[in-house]
C-alpha cells in the first residue's frame, strides 16, 4: 500500500474519534419506528418528521432520538435561532 493512502487511513481513524469536528447542516434519513418507517429531516436548523405525533406537537420520539444520537453534531435549536437573529 502506498504511504499516502496509509496516512489518509490514519487521519480518518483520528477524525472518527473526534466527532466534535462535524456539524450537520442538512440531513435526511429513514427512521424505523415501532409501527412504521418515517422520513426524518434536519434542515435550516429544524427537525421534521412525517409521523402523526410530530404533525400535532412539533416533536416526536424519532426526532428526539436523533437529537440524542447526534448530540454536539447538530446545532442546538436555541443556538440556531440566535444565529438567525444576528
Amino acid at each position: 500500500m502506498q504511504s499516502s493512502i496509509i496516512s489518509k487511513i490514519e487521519k480518518a481513524r483520528r477524525y472518527a474519534q473526534e466527532p466534535d469536528r462535524v456539524t450537520f447542516s442538512d440531513l435526511s434519513l429513514k427512521f424505523r419506528g415501532s409501527n412504521d418507517t418515517y422520513n426524518v429531516t434536519y434542515k435550516d436548523g429544524a427537525w421534521h418528521c412525517n409521523c402523526k405525533f410530530f404533525a400535532s406537537w412539533g416533536t416526536c420520539s424519532h426526532t428526539m432520538a436523533m437529537q440524542r444520537m447526534l448530540s454536539g453534531m447538530v446545532p442546538d435549536e436555541t443556538e440556531t435561532l440566535t444565529k438567525q437573529l444576528v
